[in-house]
Parts: C-alpha cells; structure tokens; sequence
C-alpha cells in the first residue's frame, strides 16, 4: 500500500469583519445557492438539487479564478485549450445553525480538485463578543497536481480578504 494515498492537504484561513454580526454574515453562507453575489471571483452561483440552505442540496459554481494547472484540458468542453468556464458541483453535507457552521464537498468539477471538503465557521469576535466577527474556512483536498499547497492556501487567503472586502463595503456601510 502507497503512503502517499492516504495523504491529504489541509488549511485554514480567516478573516475579521469588525462592523458585521456573526448573525449577518451567517445569513450570507447559509444562502448556499448565491454565493456569487459575495465571493469576487465566482461568475454564477445556482442551485441544481435540493431545497438552497438544507443539507443535500447541490449548487453549480462558475467563473472560478482557482484551478490546478493541470484542469486546463477541453475535454467535452467544445473549447480550446483553456478557455473553458471553470466550474464546480458542490454539495452541502453538514449545517449547524447554532455553532454557525457549515460544511461542503465537491462532488464534481473541472478544476483539479479530488476529495474537496471545506468547513466554514463564523465565530463571534473579541471577549465580549460584540466586535464583529472571523469566518474561518478550512479544507481538505487530495494534493493537487501542479500545486503547492502554501500557492493553493495563498489564493484562499486573497479571496476570502476580497469577500470581506465586498460585505463591509455593501452591508457595513454607515
């Protein structure tokens, strides 16, 4: 048996919103079907099975600006060596509304990624709990072929910073 088999990559990155309630921004990921509208990055965001926010349900995300190098094939794509649309099929599998936390696998794609699972937690910030919050997003993944996985943390690390980013700027304003 290869040792290498069993190996998988794990990370986790946050980021604070200090003028957003955990409540607020809980509202915004159990919205499991319209994560495009938050995530830059993220062209399309749809529900193709199940009820949007209970676990089973399956969304389709496009316009991805995360893939291996390797995912560039055009397999069945109709498109040149790629210029495909990058997309993903994402099921959630786990919600716990009251610990603010909720987890997803890819269950088909065209990015690279095999065995994706991703947990995201908004946890309430500072001792007193009232200033703001942190979401935290980790994952495990099998290693992805022509990646790091400090280059794949990275690329997590900047878009959740450009999602904070677009919350304070459209719901924490004033």
């Amino acid at each position: 048996m290869e040792r290498n088999s069993q190996f998988k990559w794990e990370a986790k990155v946050s980021a604070k919103l200090t003028r957003a309630s955990p409540d607020q921004i809980w509202a915004l990921y159990t919205d499991f079907f319209n994560f495009h509208k938050w995530y830059p990055g993220l062209a399309s965001c749809h529900g193709i099975h199940g009820t949007n926010g209970e676990p089973g349900c399956i969304r389709y995300c496009s316009g991805f600006s995360i893939s291996s190098p390797s995912s560039s094939s055009s397999e069945g794509t109709g498109h040149g060596r790629g210029s495909e649309t990058k997309w993903s099929k994402e099921r959630l599998i786990a919600i716990d509304h009251s610990g603010r936390s909720l987890s997803y696998e890819m269950v088909d794609s065209n990015i690279g990624f095999n065995s994706y699972v991703a947990t995201v937690k908004i946890v309430p910030a500072g001792h007193d709990h009232q200033d703001g919050c942190v979401i935290e997003w980790s994952f495990t993944v099998d290693p992805v072929e022509g990646w790091q996985l400090d280059e794949m943390k990275k690329k997590y690390e900047v878009g959740l910073q450009s999602l904070v980013k677009r919350i304070e700027d459209v719901i924490c304003k004033g």
